[in-house]
């Protein structure tokens, strides 16, 4: 089973059946996916929220360690953005310039735009905005901000994340209406990430299609 069958399970629900079958090697799983979706910007997509809070869900039934999975998340977020952050000040400004498949433009703009408006606190308030989250670091190194002032905000923000939204499924996730409705939360996840670059794809699309 490759890491892209075991995510769509998790994202089914199913970690209950992962870490009764694969025990230890989950933890493994959810640091390679939180570190995939902060490091690398094609993987913006990755619903990091709602894994975050179906892990915490699980810590409160006792199949998964409650501290030890905050402090592994924590760091695959930190190292994640780290990652990103070094790439972005690689590439530089011709992120803007230059045609990177790899790199969405709209997303990129669009976190340039939260850049722009919020400064530093971006990478702590990104960390909660599907898309963006990925996207800020990146920008980051593409603005040459400094690493020790980047590292405090990334660290901040990491912390907060992980704790918050692992603490929310610890508390409510196992509670009957939010466990009855999980499905439905795992999607609205992934549609708040994949949904609004999806409508700006097309609405890009359909603008060049109309210009000619």
């Amino acid at each position: 089973m490759d890491l892209m069958q075991i995510f769509d399970l998790i994202m089914k629900v199913e970690l209950s059946t992962l870490l009764s079958q694969y025990g230890v090697y989950v933890y493994a799983v959810l640091f390679l996916i939180i570190f995939s979706e902060t490091g690398l910007v094609v993987l913006f997509f990755f619903p990091g929220d709602t894994l975050l809070f179906i892990a915490g869900a699980a810590c409160a039934t006792g199949e998964m360690n409650y501290f030890f999975l905050m402090a592994l998340l924590i760091a695959a977020a930190v190292l994640g953005n780290t990652l990103n952050y070094h790439i972005g000040k690689r590439i530089g400004q011709r992120a803007y310039t230059h045609n990177y498949r790899w790199v969405n433009k709209d997303a990129l703009q669009k976190t340039h735009n939260f850049f722009e408006k919020h400064g530093g606190k971006t990478i702590i308030l990104a960390r909660f905005v599907p898309v963006v989250r990925t996207f800020a670091p990146f920008v980051a190194g593409v603005s040459e901000m400094t690493q020790s002032r980047f590292q405090f905000y990334n660290i901040t923000g990491a912390a907060l994340w992980v704790v918050s939204l692992v603490s929310a499924g610890y508390l409510f996730g196992n509670t009957p209406i939010v466990r009855d409705n999980l499905t439905t939360i795992v999607m609205i996840g992934v549609a708040a990430a994949v949904v609004p670059v999806a409508l700006g794809g097309l609405y890009k699309f359909g603008r060049k299609m109309l210009s000619r």
